[in-house]
């Protein structure tokens, strides 16, 4: 490309994602809207760049990480949007070069990688079910974080944020106001979200974020898991909300057979151990899916920007007392409890020790902004968009998220508390907002979450074989006193099903090592780039 009489030369080495405002960028950079999706993003990329620099994300909306080569300058940049939806990860071998993609296996079969167990990740991950933070269960593999890039240049590492998540209330508006800007900004970002020639299907639940996503959407087919375990299935509630929209429905029905036939799969996908028990349930349901469509729309993101969670209703009881305990959606399991099972136990790591920033980020706000922000930037990451971006990719599925945006946190950011959470209600504004174009009954139901009968199934000795065998290997005689996680499994097994989340944490830590550091353990075959 010529550019001011001089040859710029840059290169998409990596990309993954979806640009949503791709319309106004090319008309504002002079690309061609005529080009291939892949054509028209890579050419968007690279005269943002040219045009922007680091700060070229400032104008972008929707899912991204990629990576650019600048030959003039010899400078590697990569970036990672605002909230992470897409993963990106980086390595400097021993001789000094950077490894780098959007997954850990494309890296691992690099020359100059070394395969090596961060075994200080377990004991984050007993607790948070997930792996936080920028390290990884890979020694030297490192997360590009959310809202961030790297630059790589002349054999030296720079990594900067470029977005922050920021809340300052604005007390002027009325909860009618505030419903009012959600549904008109969604109105705004809808059509973004696919091209008129796409074709997509919407995941389905009975709650109110899909069922706002589809209602705002052309979408005629939606998508269900369900179970023969009734009180575990929303899928009649989708049915009925599908219906009730005039669309149709699919229903995928998950056995215990295939649910814990497929851990394997979902934990080698997965890359890092997630013991997030809905993760499987979303693996068979994006499988199925991607029998009949290559793009679905899923509705992430509004239960942490809006105060979806039940839990936030208990903020202000917290206090400043939060930042001393609160380190995301989940913490299943305190130091004690880990000190007794880990054969290595490590006081010095601490999962609290991930969050002591965002505290210093939020000092002075009030307790639901702490734990949002929180939940923002350390649970969306490091569980709920792995999972949607790695399981759908893994099946050949492409999902977009509507409400991740940073034009739907930009409302949020400004709502005071109370519009999100009151003592009756969770996600008020929110709800109110969906209550425009769904009834009442859908808008205001109940938050349910994306619920697994795994609490009842893994006690059946029909089908906890695996777990019982896991628990006795001779991987778990290495990191665990093994003795110690077979009683808390017997007294699951015995009717304490408040530990249910911990039987499953170890054994999907035990499921993947097995995958990647077991006899059979396969880097896999994708490529990877190196500078």
């Amino acid at each position: 490309m010529i550019h001011a009489g001089r040859i710029q030369m840059i290169t998409v080495k990596e990309y993954r994602g979806h640009i949503r405002n791709w319309e106004a960028l090319c008309k504002e950079l002079g690309v061609d809207m005529a080009l291939s999706r892949e054509a028209r993003e890579t050419e968007i990329l690279i005269k943002a760049y040219e045009t922007w620099g680091c700060r070229m994300a400032d104008h972008m909306h929707g899912m991204f990480a990629f990576a650019l080569w600048d030959e003039e300058a010899q400078k590697l940049f990569c970036l990672r949007d605002q909230f992470g939806t897409k993963p990106f990860y980086y390595y400097v071998t021993s001789d000094g070069r950077l490894l780098y993609g959007t997954t850990i296996r494309q890296i691992m079969e690099q020359p100059g990688f070394v395969k090596e167990l961060n075994e200080d990740m377990l004991q984050i991950y007993l607790s948070l079910t997930y792996v936080a933070g920028e390290d990884t269960f890979f020694k030297g593999v490192k997360k590009l974080m959310p809202g961030r890039y790297l630059i790589w240049q002349d054999g030296k590492l720079e990594i900067a944020r470029y977005w922050t998540p920021k809340f300052e209330p604005d007390e002027s508006k009325s909860l009618e106001d505030w419903a009012e800007e959600i549904h008109e900004t969604i109105k705004e970002i809808m059509p973004e979200v696919k091209s008129a020639e796409e074709t997509a299907e919407s995941f389905l639940s009975g709650g109110v974020d899909s069922s706002y996503v589809l209602a705002m959407s052309d979408v005629q087919m939606t998508d269900s898991c369900g179970y023969d375990e009734a009180r575990f299935d929303e899928s009649p509630l989708a049915l009925r909300t599908a219906q009730i929209l005039g669309r149709a429905n699919s229903r995928c029905r998950i056995t215990p057979e295939e649910y814990f036939a497929i851990v394997p799969y979902v934990m080698y996908h997965m890359e890092q151990p997630l013991g997030d028990a809905s993760a499987i349930a979303f693996a068979i349901a994006c499988r199925e899916t991607a029998k009949h469509t290559k793009l679905c729309y899923s509705g992430e993101g509004a239960d942490e920007f809006f105060g979806g969670y039940n839990m936030y209703r208990n903020a202000e009881r917290y206090g400043d007392n939060l930042k001393n305990f609160y380190v995301g959606n989940t913490n299943i399991m305190k130091e004690d409890e880990k000190k007794k099972i880990l054969k290595r136990y490590r006081g010095d790591v601490l999962p609290i020790n991930l969050v002591k920033e965002i505290y210093e980020e939020t000092e002075g706000l009030d307790a639901l902004t702490k734990m949002s922000d929180v939940d923002i930037q350390i649970w969306l990451e490091g569980d709920i968009y792995l999972n949607v971006d790695k399981m759908s990719t893994a099946a050949g599925l492409e999902i977009r998220m509507p409400l991740t945006d940073r034009r739907i946190f930009d409302i949020a950011s400004r709502m005071p508390s109370r519009f999100k959470v009151n003592d009756e209600q969770n996600k008020v504004a929110f709800r109110t907002a969906a209550a425009k174009v769904l009834p009442e009954e859908i808008a205001f139901r109940k938050k349910l979450g994306f619920i697994v009968p795994i609490r009842i199934w893994m006690a059946d000795e029909r089908y906890n074989q695996d777990v019982h065998a896991k628990f006795n290997s001779d991987a778990a005689a290495e990191f665990f006193n093994v003795e110690e996680i077979n009683e808390i499994l017997a007294d699951y097994i015995g009717g304490n099903s408040d530990n249910w989340r911990k039987v499953w944490t170890i054994y999907t830590f035990l499921v993947w090592y097995e995958e990647y550091f077991g006899a059979h353990a396969d880097s896999g075959r994708n490529g990877a780039h190196t500078v």
